[in-house]
């Protein structure tokens, strides 16, 4: 599982032209799930998601995680962070979970961050999706498990 977690000022996702999830300050959390993906390991993720410090604090310092600077995450379904392009110039996609196994995995990410008491919007799982986000920072970190 990766989840890309980019800190942001702002992100919005719209599906069809219409906004399904939008967030101010915090991360926008791409998520991606392969093969043999457990709830454990989304849950672990999400731990580390929502203890991760990386807002400053009154001195400058990445010391401050979401609870602590009020942010929340816009969680967004990913399966293209398991492309492997090594060979040739088009990406194989057969290291990202099959559909029914990338949804169960990704929304137990999401019921783990929400668990943590962090506020979280999404995308729509399996939809063409167009997202916007004002990266901060930039602060962009790779988590795996």
């Amino acid at each position: 599982m990766r989840v890309l977690v980019q800190r942001v000022g702002s992100a919005t996702v719209r599906v069809g032209g219409q906004t399904v999830g939008a967030i101010d300050r915090g991360f926008l959390c791409l998520v991606g799930v392969t093969h043999g993906d457990t709830e454990q390991e989304a849950a672990k993720l999400a731990a580390k998601t929502a203890r991760l410090r990386v807002f400053e604090d009154a001195d400058g310092l990445m010391n401050l995680a979401l609870a602590d600077v009020g942010g929340e995450v816009l969680a967004v379904s990913q399966f293209t962070l398991y492309a492997d392009a090594h060979k040739g110039n088009r990406p194989s996609f057969a290291h990202a979970a099959r559909p029914d196994l990338g949804e169960r995995i990704y929304e137990a990410f999401v019921h783990a961050l929400r668990a943590q008491g962090v506020p979280v919007k999404t995308g729509v799982f399996g939809a063409r999706m167009q997202v916007e986000l004002t990266n901060d920072g930039p602060v962009t970190i790779l988590l795996e498990a």
